[in-house]
């Protein structure tokens, strides 16, 4: 793992995203910059961290960790469902197939737990007890398990807005999905989950929560897309201090940015009003977390170089895709 020194030298050089002419048509999602020409789309993952759907702040390394965690998943689970990717070209980059996003984030929960206003934990104080269709008993606690994994679907929203968690009816009656479409995606994400929690399980981590997102490729088929089982999108505790820190009433272990957003709660923040200034301390802790996630969760020793342009790298790996 790269030391404190190295993490907080890198803090100036973090990378706030890119903007690469003739790579292809630009989107900037909240993470990544996507670059789309023809039948490919370009993905560069950022070291922009988002929280509560606004962005927060930059991490040192965020991008990379992402980038290459989501290839140790996307070859992981490949056998129960296909993916976007057609190259890895640099740390924080892939090639994808150009797909058609479909229009719900498929979220799969084991635990009653988290922090934002669409959380299962957030909608249970509230006194609701059927999440998305899910019927919930009385008397349970903040990061207790659940008997079962669930599905709590969400709709994608528009950038600056929030998505919202709803019923799969509901999305059969808006029309974003048809029922054949919904009965695959729950069986595949439910598949998914199984699979990360049984590897993850070998590593002495608990896959708390996760969501995944789908499209269709050229020929209509539904393949993973974005990035799949990252800190971004996942929630993990290690597992040799979850009963203790359940019974005691303390927040859990986690190998995630659920750090830098119990940060902005206790500071009052829950994605309303100005995003307040993050310290450069806690900007290093949350990197610390996102390398030690991949670490433990991939069994491998991450390799960055510090200090380094990164655009000027990304531009010289991709030197062959301006000619496209």
């Amino acid at each position: 793992m790269l030391t404190d020194d190295q993490i907080i030298a890198q803090l100036p050089y973090c990378l706030k995203g890119t903007d690469f002419a003739g790579l292809g048509e630009k989107y900037h999602g909240k993470v990544r910059d996507n670059y789309t020409k023809g039948k490919q789309r370009i993905l560069i993952a950022s070291d922009r961290l988002s929280a509560f759907d606004r962005i927060i702040c930059t991490i040192p390394f965020k991008g990379q960790v992402l980038n290459q965690m989501a290839e140790f998943w996307f070859t992981q689970t490949k056998d129960i469902c296909p993916n976007h990717v057609l190259d890895f070209p640099d740390p924080n980059i892939v090639v994808a197939k150009q797909c058609h996003p479909l229009a719900v984030e498929m979220v799969v929960r084991d635990y009653m737990t988290g922090t934002t206003s669409t959380s299962i934990w957030h909608h249970y104080q509230q006194g609701v007890r059927n999440f998305c269709g899910n019927d919930l008993p009385d008397g349970m606690k903040r990061d207790q398990k659940l008997d079962h994994s669930i599905l709590t679907p969400s709709t994608k929203a528009e950038k600056g807005d929030h998505d919202e968690s709803v019923t799969p009816e509901l999305l059969l009656e808006r029309g974003i999905i048809t029922k054949k479409e919904w009965d695959y995606l729950a069986d595949v994400s439910l598949r998914l989950f199984k699979r990360g929690q049984e590897i993850a399980a070998k590593q002495g981590i608990i896959l708390v929560d996760t969501k995944y997102e789908f499209g269709k490729d050229e020929n209509g088929d539904i393949v993973i897309i974005d990035e799949i089982h990252t800190p971004d999108s996942s929630r993990f505790w290690l597992s040799d201090t979850y009963q203790s820190r359940f019974e005691a009433g303390d927040a859990q272990d986690n190998l995630n940015k659920e750090f830098l957003r119990l940060w902005l709660s206790d500071h009052g923040y829950k994605g309303d009003g100005d995003v307040p200034v993050i310290p450069d301390e806690i900007r290093a802790e949350t990197a610390k977390r996102y390398i030690d996630a991949y670490e433990k969760i991939t069994g491998q020793v991450f390799q960055a170089e510090p200090c380094q342009d990164i655009e000027s790298r990304i531009r010289t790996n991709l030197s062959s895709y301006f000619k496209y």
